[in-house]
């Protein structure tokens, strides 16, 4: 009998390169996968052989990055595109053309899809496997940290744009992640920061926020959980809550894919049930809510509190965890991270930019700002 595997740890390296520390992190079974930061990156062909070399260690391990367009794209230079924010894509829904109503609509739907094909393509043909895109949060007009990362305050622009983005990303091979369930527009404080908290009630954040998650359940192939706490619904935050994850997200809204906890480093998960927690606990804590994968981001580094000990306490921790049995391995897990990877072949830079779908994605893209 086959033994059930569960490789559920998504974390970071300090540097351009692996060191010989990276590699053992990497290779560890518990790890499924790395995500990439601006201090990663030096230029396309230096981030093609990081990409390489980590696929040399595991060619399983799922390589990640947070490039959405707009203030968050990690790649900026060296020929990779400026690519809008969601706000710019959905300002061209109000721009019908002279007697036709809902062009505009259709033509912001045409340009998230282009937007879509073109982040996918880029970051593929320089060996990065997934993107956590697109934000499904709306836009309330109060949230610094979401802000124009969202696409509307309307849930059903939202989740027309949403959709034609992921069809983007899908015709080159990439999945994607919608986030943050249930919705991180509505608070003010930045959960990278601040515990932030959500007094509305379930039946209205369900009747709004949510909607996204419902309609597309059927195409989202990953969520990521908000660093919030919605109290008339849980004390916990939405990451580290079975009635989130399990009741709601997976009962109720029928999703199926992957779900990742949001960076386990941030103020928002450093204290559940009014204690502060070990990222040992939180990840397990998040594990045994319902998240098939858990991020520990920017720890690796020598300036972190912990001087880059934390990711090898975590790793080690989460490994002990399981021995005790505070966690348990999930193989339906472990096929949800798998799934995320690419099942088709990517073009290499030189052949993109000559694609034909690519070149004409680019001429869909609105101007940035």
């Amino acid at each position: 009998m086959t033994a059930v595997t569960h490789a559920p740890l998504i974390l970071d390296i300090a540097g351009t390169t692996l060191t010989d520390t990276d590699r053992r992190r990497l290779a560890h079974p518990l790890t499924g996968g790395m995500i990439l930061f601006g201090r990663n990156w030096v230029d396309r062909a230096q981030l093609s052989a990081l990409c390489a070399d980590i696929k040399r260690v595991r060619p399983d391990l799922l390589i990640c990055v947070d490039h959405e367009g707009g203030r968050v794209q990690r790649f900026r230079t060296d020929g990779f595109t400026h690519l809008p924010t969601m706000r710019e894509l959905a300002a061209l829904w109000w721009e019908d053309e002279a007697g036709l109503p809902g062009s505009g609509a259709l033509q912001a739907m045409n340009a998230a899809t282009a937007c879509g094909l073109v982040l996918a393509s880029e970051l593929r043909a320089c060996g990065v496997d997934f993107s956590f895109t697109p934000v499904l949060d709306l836009d309330f007009g109060s949230s610094g940290v979401i802000g124009d990362r969202a696409f509307s305050r309307d849930p059903r622009i939202v989740s027309l744009l949403a959709k034609s983005l992921m069809h983007g990303l899908l015709q080159a091979g990439m999945a994607n992640c919608g986030k943050h369930f249930p919705g991180h527009g509505f608070v003010k404080a930045d959960s990278h920061t601040e515990i932030p908290v959500d007094r509305r009630s379930l039946k209205a954040i369900l009747k709004d926020d949510a909607l996204p998650y419902a309609w597309l359940h059927t195409s989202l192939t990953s969520v990521m959980p908000a660093h919030v706490i919605y109290p008339q619904v849980d004390g916990r935050p939405a990451g580290f809550s079975k009635r989130w994850l399990q009741d709601i997200l997976r009962h109720d809204l029928g999703f199926q894919g992957a779900v990742f906890s949001d960076d386990l480093s941030m103020a928002g998960a450093r204290l559940i049930d009014g204690r502060e927690v070990s990222y040992t606990e939180a990840a397990v804590t998040a594990l045994n809510a319902g998240c098939d994968l858990v991020l520990l981001c920017n720890q690796s580094t020598p300036d972190s509190p912990q001087g880059g000990q934390a990711v090898d306490r975590l790793v080690d921790g989460l490994a002990q965890a399981q021995q005790r049995g505070d966690w348990t391995v999930s193989g339906r897990s472990e096929a949800r991270r798998t799934a995320l990877l690419p099942a088709t072949p990517a073009l290499d830079w030189e052949a993109l930019m000559a694609s034909p779908a690519y070149l004409q994605a680019l001429a869909l893209l609105p101007s940035v700002s």
